[in-house]
């Protein structure tokens, strides 16, 4: 067996799966070793690697993109899968990243899925406190992610927060960035980093007004939010009270609701009964600055309905909808698509003109 011994990321196994599979080197002939810390095997033999022969197979970008990601799984087999589907994409199974029922295959797009998520929390769990030094404003967070994300997900930090100074820090890996250069280091404890700051108030008074009681689901919000990462949120401490404030916050915020139109709606639905509840209803305030109610008009078996928006000044004053300017072209395309306005049902979603008088 041939122990390939190597940086634990994605560029340096690409590396070796390369000069690997130029050389037809079968999967379970190979022992992957990952290069921090690792010893070798009892029964493997650390021979020189083999130099890459003449021929380049080609491989599907799909499994690039797939192999980029599940490299960060924290799953130490998933090397020797890596390269056992590339094996077989290029040994007579070139279909194999469309056969979802395929055990590796299966495996492979669990953990693309799962690292995916992960990246996806830690954007929307890290949290910055800031540091000022001699150089200036610095922002640190702490984040203690389920996989090798770091150096995958620290552009999209820069992106973000590229004006200023900041380190993210996790037990595996640290990311660096001085407004210029990103770097990566040593992971750190958590007790490294610091704990509060004066913004921290603020973003706190923040939350806690965007904090919707009605939309509260414990069971979903642990889902999303996970408990594990709760430690370095700081809102995450005003939860239990905002929870236990929900009940009596819903019933505040029903009672300053704004009226409806639901009072006014009869109880049959028939245009002409429509149209005379429509010309009472005082279901918001839009009524008060139009000349009259513009209702639908045309068949109530109409095959077809043209729906506008809101009418305008020639149609509140007419009390018709699609009379005016806008009316006159919906008129000419009728008539050029060869169809009969009679036939055709025309309305708009608002049924009030709102406008404000300026000038003459």
């Amino acid at each position: 067996m041939l122990e390939v011994v190597f940086e634990p990321d994605f560029p340096h196994w690409r590396d070796q799966a390369r000069r690997l599979l130029a050389n037809d080197a079968a999967p379970d002939s190979i022992l992957w070793s990952e290069s921090q810390g690792s010893q070798a095997s009892l029964f493997s033999e650390p021979a020189e690697q083999p130099a890459p022969s003449a021929r380049s197979p080609r491989v599907p970008k799909a499994f690039l993109d797939l192999a980029e990601l599940a490299a960060c799984h924290r799953d130490p087999d998933r090397w020797p899968l890596l390269y056992r589907v590339l094996y077989r994409l290029t040994h007579g199974e070139p279909k194999l990243l469309a056969i979802d029922s395929d055990p590796d295959i299966l495996r492979l797009k669990q953990m693309h899925h799962a690292v995916g998520r992960d990246m996806h929390k830690m954007r929307a769990f890290v949290r910055f406190r800031k540091v000022t030094d001699a150089e200036g404003d610095r922002y640190i967070a702490w984040h203690r992610p389920d996989h090798h994300i770091v150096e995958a997900n620290a552009p999209f930090f820069v992106r973000r927060f590229g004006a200023m100074r900041f380190a993210i820090l996790t037990p595996d890996k640290s990311a660096f960035w001085d407004l210029t250069h990103l770097t990566f280091g040593p992971g750190v404890a958590k007790n490294e980093a610091p704990q509060d700051d004066a913004l921290e108030q603020l973003w706190l008074d923040y939350y806690a007004s965007i904090f919707n009681p009605a939309r509260v689901k414990i069971s979903a919000m642990k889902a999303e939010m996970p408990v594990r990462h709760w430690s370095t949120m700081p809102e995450t401490a005003l939860i239990p009270s905002l929870v236990a404030q929900a009940d009596s916050r819903v019933t505040q915020m029903a009672k300053q609701q704004p009226d409806s139109a639901a009072r006014f709606i009869p109880a049959s639905h028939s245009l002409h009964v429509l149209a005379e509840a429509a010309r009472a209803c005082q279901g918001c305030d839009l009524y008060k600055h139009a000349t009259q109610t513009v209702f639908g008009e045309g068949p109530a078996q109409a095959r077809v309905i043209l729906v506008g928006e809101q009418p305008g000044d020639s149609e509140d004053l007419a009390g018709k909808p699609f009379i005016g300017p806008a009316g006159r072209l919906l008129d000419q395309a009728l008539e050029e698509a060869g169809v009969d306005r009679k036939q055709v049902y025309v309305t708009n979603a608002v049924k009030h003109f709102k406008f404000v008088e300026r000038g003459k």
